[in-house]
């Protein structure tokens, strides 16, 4: 256990944690003090198969170095496992603290190639399997805020460069993030009541989905600026009650990290009444002229 223990004794719902940024993050919990419960499906890379033995691997290094995990296997984007996962750690250790949203896959294809099934997959596992493991979440705290205790409970979704800024051929997962990143605002806005604050990341990694396509499969000798365990401190302080920062979206990479901003109000261009056509083409140029350049997508010429 870390001497700075920030997790000591908190509850934590890890999904996807069996392998990449999730493990990572599962074993920086449990450095820390926390209690784990190791979500995962055991699916691979494009969603297929399935299998326990991942999770149960994770929840054995952790058990090894002295903490406390448990397995679970729940699809996330199924309303009832996930509610049944939220249910196993409150059953196990009394409560839920923080929720770690971590679980996703890809079936990239540029857009115009793209078959329904593969836009839906991706919506389905990244923005459902966001939402409903927290909402089983959220309805845990409110009960417990509303019996008036004190919560200090703790949302760390992810989302991606992709879903920031675009990805070229990563048309669903690029919506499916950004849906991610505009979820993380909304559940901040409405839950702070409850003593809930959520915050979301942007990590850059080396993981099952991006090795071998965006990085070398294999990592460097000495200091890996893609390992997945980069960004682990991070989630731990968002997912501590030390966090006091919500609805924000923060990237990640090495040992940088970055606050994101969403849309902003541009440049306002007002002329006191409706527009003629011309004019609206006129005024939509004098508004980008005045206003910040958007990054660029990821992979555009």
């Amino acid at each position: 256990m870390a001497a700075e223990a920030m997790a000591e004794g908190r509850v934590v719902v890890i999904t996807g944690a069996a392998r990449g940024l999730g493990r990572a993050h599962a074993l920086e919990f449990a450095a820390h003090g926390a209690r784990v419960l190791v979500n995962d499906l055991g699916v691979d890379r494009d969603g297929s198969g399935g299998a326990s033995a991942p999770a149960q691997e994770v929840v054995a290094e952790i058990r090894a170095l002295g903490g406390e995990a448990e397995a679970n296997a729940a699809d996330v984007a199924d309303w009832d496992q996930a509610e049944a996962m939220v249910a196993q750690a409150v059953e196990r250790w009394g409560r839920l603290d923080t929720l770690v949203c971590n679980a996703g896959f890809l079936r990239d294809r540029m857009l115009a190639n793209m078959s329904e099934s593969e836009w839906d997959a991706i919506m389905r596992v990244h923005l459902k399997g966001h939402f409903a493991p927290a909402r089983h979440a959220i309805a845990h705290w409110r009960d417990r805020s509303k019996a008036g205790e004190d919560v200090a409970g703790r949302v760390v979704n992810t989302s991606s460069g992709a879903g920031l800024l675009g990805s070229i051929g990563q048309g669903n997962y690029a919506a499916a993030k950004a849906g991610v990143a505009a979820l993380t605002i909304q559940q901040a806005a409405e839950w702070g009541r409850y003593g809930v604050m959520v915050n979301g990341i942007a990590p850059d990694a080396r993981t099952r989905m991006t090795a071998g396509i965006m990085y070398e499969a294999e990592a460097p000798e000495g200091w890996d600026d893609k390992d997945p365990a980069n960004a682990s401190p991070l989630v731990v302080w968002l997912g501590s009650d030390a966090c006091d920062v919500t609805g924000r979206v923060f990237e990640v990479a090495g040992g940088a990290l970055n606050v994101c901003d969403g849309w902003q109000h541009g440049h306002v261009v007002d002329i006191g009444r409706k527009f003629t056509v011309a004019e609206a083409g006129d005024a939509v140029h004098a508004s980008i002229a005045e206003s910040p350049a958007p990054a660029p997508v990821y992979g555009a010429t």
